[in-house]
């Protein structure tokens, strides 16, 4: 059973001073921006939104968008779907980034801080409720140690949270741009379909949205597998990724497609797991994953996940959970934002 975690800077101002952070969850497709008061170690959200990130035409102006201008706000902390370096962030799946100082000096030069998104969500989870978390696999023992997260969405992101023994001390990655590993014959024929198309193939050309679509193009333009009509007429409809995933049980190219990109997540967790030491646990989160829930066979993820050789006993032990909360990482650039 998941317990909220004990985050390093974990806020426990009794001051009785209401604090107010206008955070935000920024990402290549959507953002979220909420408005939170924070008195003590309870929250509420005052003014929550929704919104197209690629309808503006930077973060300035979505945050105007959203203000009203007579909030009294203390901070403002956005999570960024790209990597943070000094004071700027470009956003990885979008053409503008962001500053600290621009957004300071566009907000009466109040605090601003930036953090890349997935370590939000690392933060986030010190804020989730034992029913926001859906747990894949528990192991019979209590276990401690570093925690993984790996978030697939319109990306690929990935973050860990280092244990020292007490606490839990939350970093970004950007893991999901390491490159992708074929494992059978047919990952090793679409590794080469996606090499000639992109030169270099991360994980996050086939964990991802994005993914699925490349996963379903690749076995209807490389392998033969059949789109029936009805099947066409849909995609050509929506958002394809949803309808793939959304048919599986109906056709068999998104079946093998839903397979191929589950067992990609898993084998790519196994990698993450190994490279943190993550006996605390992997964290699933992302848009894609909770949806889907339903169409995931734990025995075959598991299976796929521990298939790692002589190590694969250390993996055993290792709970693997899943964010059902899609608000986490709003909920963490909030946390964050009051913390500092």
């Amino acid at each position: 059973m998941y317990i909220p975690l004990n985050l390093t800077n974990r806020y426990t101002n009794s001051d009785g001073i209401f604090r107010r952070v206008l955070a935000g969850d920024i990402g290549g497709t959507k953002s979220n921006l909420a408005v939170f008061e924070f008195k003590g170690s309870q929250f509420r959200v005052l003014k929550e939104v929704r919104l197209q990130t690629k309808d503006f035409k930077d973060a300035k102006t979505m945050i105007s968008s959203f203000l009203s201008g007579d909030e009294q706000l203390d901070a403002i902390s956005l999570g960024v779907a790209g990597p943070v370096t000094g004071d700027s962030v470009h956003i990885t799946n979008l053409s503008w980034g962001m500053n600290v100082k621009d957004i300071s000096a566009a907000n009466n030069h109040m605090p601003v801080h930036l953090i890349n998104d997935l370590e939000a969500t690392s933060y986030g989870l010190g804020l989730l409720t034992p029913e926001e978390v859906y747990s894949l696999y528990e192991p019979e023992t209590e276990v401690t140690g570093n925690i993984a997260l790996i978030a697939p969405g319109t990306g690929l992101g990935e973050s860990g949270l280092y244990f020292d023994g007490e606490s839990y001390h939350p970093f970004a990655t950007e893991g999901g741009h390491c490159d992708f590993a074929p494992r059978t014959p047919l990952d090793t024929v679409l590794f080469f379909h996606l090499s000639h198309k992109f030169g270099h193939v991360s994980w996050e050309r086939v964990i991802s949205g994005s993914g699925i679509v490349m996963i379903f193009d690749f076995l209807s333009t490389q392998t033969g597998r059949e789109i029936p009509p009805p099947l066409q007429q849909l995609i050509g409809s929506g958002d394809k990724a949803k309808i793939i995933t959304d048919h599986a049980a109906l056709y068999s190219i998104c079946q093998e497609t839903l397979v191929l990109f589950l067992r990609y997540l898993a084998v790519e967790s196994s990698n993450l797991a190994l490279k943190m030491k993550a006996t605390g646990g992997i964290f699933i989160g992302g848009g894609i994953i909770p949806k889907i829930i339903d169409k995931i066979d734990p025995g075959v993820f598991l299976e796929n996940f521990r298939n790692c050789g002589r190590l694969s006993t250390l993996l055993r032990d290792i709970p693997i959970r899943i964010i059902l909360n899609e608000r986490t990482a709003l909920l963490g650039a909030a946390y964050y934002g009051v913390c500092k």
